[in-house]
């Protein structure tokens, strides 16, 4: 079978019982993880300016954007979650395919949940896991240095196949949806190469698009078939002819990559967080003080400098300030933390943080792997003359360095602390608790109604 064939196989064979316990603990903390970011992304300065257009683009009253509790019909509201999720940089990753999927996923699944009643836990944990492996394996066999933004685009296909799982669509629907998602695609590295809000808005956008495509096909629309290995496939276009499809197919229904995803530690780019780390960790072990400092040099791959490698200056935008590693590190080094506070306005200016922000450095390493987040090398040189160095193999968060639960629930707590209007604790430890333990929810309508102001109409 080809790409196409052999993921739609997935997505319409698998079943909540074939999961793993490991795969199904994996998608209730993920989720946890993107019901939380998103919570907390209701509060970024951008959301305004969505929600007047978002009111503007049709009203209704089918799904709810999470913390305000505003209802919207089902697209709109989709594309504001979606950003939200995305919007502070702290939604999960896998960090081989370099892809945020859930922040398409989670927003767009739990949106039909929503809408259409009498979807149980078990159910959305089975989409969830489908979809994801549709996103991640299209990911995993790119080889190209990436030009379109990935995230965005292979997010929005598995949030296609994860609503075609979800409504059970058959296969001749489900191919003409994901064609039809194929056709919404957009989203390049030119947002993020300029620190531009709108690489969020391009996840938005794609989740969008997954609801459009989902709603044509199930209105009989056809739409293209070989979207992956055909001569103008996202395979030929996106990934410029190099993907390495027959490398990735033996896992498809084997490895559920779920399992492989990551929790962000920080609410910053992935890619500065072997620097936050790294700067920490030396910092608690020899008892240093960020005057101690004298510069900071991250040695790293070209897709490292290329993506975080900006230099931190007055007036930046936030969503620019999270992609900069100088901004990361000297904010870890000043506050021996990266919190979500730290990218409001007054932080962004903060002298002390951008002095010490103009003396760190991101090198090229020579990594010969142009999608490499690891390995990362760490050298702090000290105003007494001295250099210490940390290795890091792996990225803080990662299946290797993972977070506890404990950690992940704190995670979760601070995120719905933040949130606009803040979620009170009582109501996001209830929250927490049904998300813990989703494979016995029987209507996910129970968990959104708690995402909403305790005053919101149901």
């Amino acid at each position: 079978m080809n790409a196409i064939d052999t993921l739609v196989a997935h997505v319409q064979h698998l079943r909540y019982e074939d999961l793993p316990a490991p795969a199904v603990n994996a998608a209730k903390a993920f989720l946890l993880d993107a019901v939380g970011v998103g919570l907390s992304g209701s509060r970024h300065p951008r959301m305004a300016a969505l929600h007047r257009a978002a009111a503007a683009l049709g009203q209704g009253q089918e799904a709810t954007v999470w913390a305000s509790g505003e209802r919207l019909p089902l697209a709109s509201a989709v594309m504001l979650n979606a950003y939200q999720v995305f919007n502070q940089e702290f939604d999960a990753i896998h960090d081989r395919a370099v892809v945020h999927a859930f922040a398409c996923i989670a927003p767009a699944t739990l949106g039909y949940a929503e809408r259409e009643g009498a979807i149980d836990g078990r159910q959305l944990i089975e989409a969830v896991a489908a979809g994801l492996d549709f996103a991640i394996h299209v990911a995993l066999a790119q080889r190209a240095p990436m030009r379109f933004f990935r995230p965005a685009m292979c997010g929005g296909l598995g949030a296609t196949a994860a609503l075609c799982k979800l409504a059970s669509l058959d296969e001749t629907t489900t191919r003409d949806a994901l064609g039809l998602a194929y056709s919404h695609l957009s989203g390049t590295m030119q947002a993020h190469a300029e620190g531009s809000p709108a690489v969020g808005l391009q996840v938005g956008l794609n989740a969008r698009a997954a609801v459009t495509a989902f709603e044509l096909a199930q209105a009989g629309f056809p739409g293209p078939r070989d979207i992956l290995e055909g001569p103008f496939g996202y395979f030929a276009l996106f990934d410029a002819g190099q993907a390495r499809w027959h490398e990735v197919a033996a896992d498809v229904g084997h490895v559920f990559q779920i399992e492989r995803m990551s929790h962000k530690p920080y609410p910053t780019g992935r890619a500065t967080h072997s620097g936050i780390g790294a700067v920490l960790q030396l910092m608690r072990e020899h008892g240093l003080h960020a005057q101690d400092i004298a510069s900071v040099c991250v040695h790293a791959s070209a897709l490292i400098v290329r993506l975080v490698g900006r230099p931190a200056h007055a007036g930046m935008d936030s969503a620019s300030a999270r992609l900069c590693m100088g901004y990361a590190v000297a904010t870890a080094a000043l506050q021996g933390h990266v919190g979500l506070d730290d990218f409001d306005a007054a932080m962004l200016s903060d002298p002390r943080r951008l002095e010490l922000a103009s003396r760190v450095q991101v090198l090229d390493d020579g990594n010969p792997d142009p999608n490499a987040m690891t390995p990362q090398r760490v050298e702090l040189r000290l105003c007494n003359g001295r250099v210490l160095s940390l290795d890091m193999p792996d990225l803080p968060g990662s299946p290797a360095l993972p977070l506890n639960e404990a950690e992940q629930d704190a995670k979760f707590h601070a995120c719905c602390a933040h949130a606009l209007p803040p979620v009170p604790s009582a109501r996001a430890e209830k929250l927490r608790q049904a998300l813990r333990q989703l494979q016995d929810q029987t209507d996910l309508r129970d968990i959104i109604a708690l995402m909403r102001p305790a005053s919101s109409p149901h």
